[in-house]
């Protein structure tokens, strides 16, 4: 199956989850080339190079691309409860084993591009959240969806006990160590891979 057809495939699976929203959007890197792909519901995707200066449609996917070697396949949009997370401050703790493993740190993205935005994608993780929506990363279109959907799980238990006020038990701080450290081994080998024009090796077991 081309890029193509898995970005397709990986939009039409978020849309039928209600993971996308209006106005979301999809898109993956083309290894050996400084371009990708993105997809908006109902229009065919097309090329962007990450070379040229974006336009308003596709700067933060742009955006995450320039700075995150590691990463392969964006999602912008998010379910309903992942599109709370900006009502709740931006901030998704730890609070999963699963999270830690393959989410690692949410971070909130600014509302205007510099320094303090470059830190937010440094810390590495796989969620970037908006004031009214989210950004979810992948190494690989698989793992896009995968993650999607695990931070859609994650982010309705985060609000709803934060709504109701229950107290939230986080990870440990080693636990979180290790499960964002083994995180961090992938995304060094999906750099590589991206770097000899390859596409990353799907993730499997913990």
């Amino acid at each position: 199956m081309t890029l193509e057809h898995l970005l397709l495939d990986a939009m039409r699976r978020l849309d039928e989850k209600h993971l996308l929203g209006a106005g979301g959007s999809v898109s993956v890197r083309l290894p050996g080339t400084r371009d990708v792909l993105l997809a908006t519901p109902g229009i065919e995707p097309m090329r962007v190079s990450l070379s040229t200066p974006p336009s308003h449609h596709h700067a933060q996917h742009i955006e995450v691309y320039v700075a995150r070697a590691d990463v392969g396949a964006i999602a912008q949009g998010g379910g309903a409860f992942g599109r709370m997370l900006g009502s709740f401050g931006g901030d998704l703790p730890q609070l999963f084993d699963e999270q830690a493993r393959h989410l690692g740190a949410t971070a909130m993205r600014r509302a205007t591009d510099g320094p303090q935005q470059s830190s937010s994608l440094a810390i590495g993780g796989n969620v970037w959240s908006g004031e009214h929506d989210v950004m979810v990363f992948g190494s690989t279109v698989h793992r896009l969806v995968l993650n999607a959907e695990l931070l859609e799980k994650c982010a309705k238990a985060y609000v709803l006990a934060k709504a109701t006020g229950m107290h939230l038990h986080t990870l440990p701080w080693w636990v979180c160590h290790i499960a964002n450290g083994r995180l961090k081994k992938d995304q060094k080998r999906a750099a590589r891979r991206f770097a000899q024009g390859l596409l990353p090796e799907e993730v499997k077991g913990y």
